[in-house]
């Protein structure tokens, strides 16, 4: 069985195509090597010490015809003139015979990242977690981590083994989300790079198997790979080094009021709110309560009515515009939408997915704010104050080397 590897960035790549050995070459199905090359990520493929343009290689394969079986075997000197110089690959297709030369649809601009193809015995998995599943998972996360460089904790997704679960969770420092999955397989714990992971959810998609696991032999001593199997291809990477902040402690559990509502109509309030900004970091005002959830323009330019299941009140919450747009596109269909006040995080639930919102300090919160704050220390001992500007989470290690100015970033409680 060919099986082909690649290295672009963090990422390790296998895939496992069906066929046989023919010498020192290989006989395959041509649609499982257009099914492979389709889904693969390294812009180069080599075969036999030959390389090649992935999607040269794969637009040639596409256009083979005559039989649907390759032999792929190196050139071995019967060719005339040119043919026999230099290495090329010998590709053979009923009555198609044709020498791919080294370098071909390789250009100067090409990425240098590589697939390799070798023969390995069988690609039979056995799936602890279903691919769609997984695969919606990560479309759920991937858009909560952290755009900062000098995050590189937070840019990463926390993947996290437990208790029979599979945990996914991501925070920005403004949202932090989560998604739990079965998962009865043992115990690991990864911090894997976000960018190298968006590339893999349509791969998922297409898969009819998946399997997820934590490998202890890491790139360091102390580091763990995460790998992800699939009937056709292997993902691997090696954790980033640093610890995820305790996000369990982030999720709030007292809640004074409750709305439940469509997603759907909710985003189209919200893309009618966005056309009367004056910004694109839009603000909206949210009020939950009497069996409807009104979203309006602070500077009174616009409102929607939307009917919600509705449980208590605590009157309007200011938020960023799209980061509640982008939650409540994450959530999908029906959410139920938690809050305690106007400046604590807030909480959305849909079918075990979960996300942390903070709220922006508006002058009705940082009033309450305060009210509450001198009823407590009235009845309890002084404690220190939580800055207004603090993020949900924040990376233990590493520390970033450069400071982060917050003047435009929304305050949070």
């Amino acid at each position: 069985m060919p099986t082909a590897w690649s290295l672009k960035g963090g990422l390790v790549e296998k895939l496992n195509i069906e066929g046989k050995r023919s010498g020192e070459g290989f006989v395959a199905h041509k649609a499982m090597l257009v099914n492979a090359l389709s889904r693969a990520f390294a812009a180069r493929v080599t075969l036999n010490d030959v390389a090649l343009g992935r999607k040269g290689l794969l637009g040639y394969f596409n256009a083979l015809g005559g039989s649907n079986i390759v032999k792929v075997i190196p050139s071995n000197g019967s060719a005339s003139g040119e043919q026999a110089i230099g290495k090329r690959l010998k590709v053979i297709c009923g009555a198609n015979t044709s020498y791919l030369e080294d370098g071909a649809w390789i250009g100067e601009k090409t990425p240098v990242d590589f697939c390799d193809v070798r023969v390995s015995p069988n690609n039979a998995i056995t799936p602890n977690v279903g691919a769609i599943e997984l695969s919606e998972a990560l479309a759920r996360v991937l858009p909560f981590t952290a755009k900062d460089n000098n995050r590189p904790v937070l840019q990463a997704v926390n993947f996290e083994a437990k208790d029979g679960k599979l945990t996914l969770v991501s925070a920005d420092g403004y949202r932090l989300a989560v998604v739990s999955l079965q998962y009865d397989d043992g115990e690991g714990q990864a911090l894997i790079d976000g960018g190298e992971l968006r590339g893999i959810v349509n791969g998922l998609r297409r898969a009819k198997r998946a399997r997820i696991s934590f490998d202890a032999k890491g790139e360091r001593l102390d580091s763990v790979n995460l790998i992800i199997d699939t009937e056709l291809i292997r993902y691997q990477w090696s954790s980033l080094n640093g610890s995820y902040p305790d996000w369990q402690s982030l999720i709030p559990t007292e809640f004074k009021a409750f709305a439940h509502f469509d997603t759907v109509e909710a985003i189209k309030a919200l893309n009618s709110l966005r056309a009367l900004a004056d910004t694109k970091g839009y603000t909206v005002d949210v009020t939950a309560g009497g069996g409807k959830l009104v979203l309006a323009n602070p500077d009174d330019k616009g409102q929607a009515e939307l009917a919600a299941d509705t449980s208590g009140e605590v009157g309007m919450v200011r938020l960023q515009g799209q980061y509640l747009a982008d939650v409540l596109k994450a959530c999908g269909g029906m959410v139920e939408f938690k809050l305690l006040n106007s400046y604590s995080p807030m909480l959305f639930t849909a079918n075990g997915y979960q996300v942390v919102l903070m709220p922006i300090m508006s002058d009705k919160a940082k009033t309450e704010q305060n009210a509450d704050r001198e009823q407590k220390a009235s009845t309890a001992e002084p404690q220190s104050e939580q800055s207004e500007t603090e993020t949900p989470v924040e990376e233990t290690e590493p520390k970033p080397k450069a400071k982060r100015s917050r003047a435009k970033e929304p305050v949070t409680a």
